[in-house]
């Protein structure tokens, strides 16, 4: 699972934010989106395509003047699907206070040159957080079937 793991970071500036002076959430998402590609291509070593983002908890928000950082790693693989997990931390850089601001899961799709699914290689869980996001992924997949299959 390490082998896929992607770390980015990102200064909040003020054309990032609302008029709270917090970061937009679509900003977050699209922050997300991008790491979870990266994160899943490194994997499949190909294309892949986002299918879901399954949750995107919003627990604090980030300011003018934060970093972000944004760790994700595949958590559990299909036959094509890959679960990735994301996990957004902010700091103040002058106070050093440290916070989860957001943890999402997303699901993503390895394709090739004509958009058709493609297998993934499984992954082995290494560390005891590696480990509990692994064990934890078929109730996730569970509950994503169960969601699609509800009639809106």
């Amino acid at each position: 699972m390490s082998q896929s793991r992607t770390i980015q970071t990102h200064l909040i500036l003020p054309p990032d934010t609302n008029h709270h002076e917090t970061i937009f959430g679509g900003k977050v998402l699209a922050f997300i989106d991008e790491i979870a590609a990266i994160t899943a291509m490194k994997h499949a070593k190909g294309a892949v395509v986002t299918a879901s983002i399954d949750s995107v908890d919003f627990l604090s928000s980030a300011k003018v003047g934060d970093v972000i950082e944004l760790d994700a790693i595949v958590s559990s693989t299909g036959r094509s699907s890959m679960e990735v997990y994301v996990r957004v931390t902010s700091m103040n850089l002058l106070t050093g206070e440290e916070k989860l601001t957001t943890e999402s899961f997303l699901t993503m799709v390895a394709v090739d040159e004509e958009g058709k699914p493609v297998p993934v290689p499984g992954i082995h869980p290494e560390s005891e957080d590696e480990k509990r996001l692994y064990e934890t992924g078929p109730a996730r997949r569970a509950h994503r079937k169960q969601r699609l299959a509800m009639k809106y």
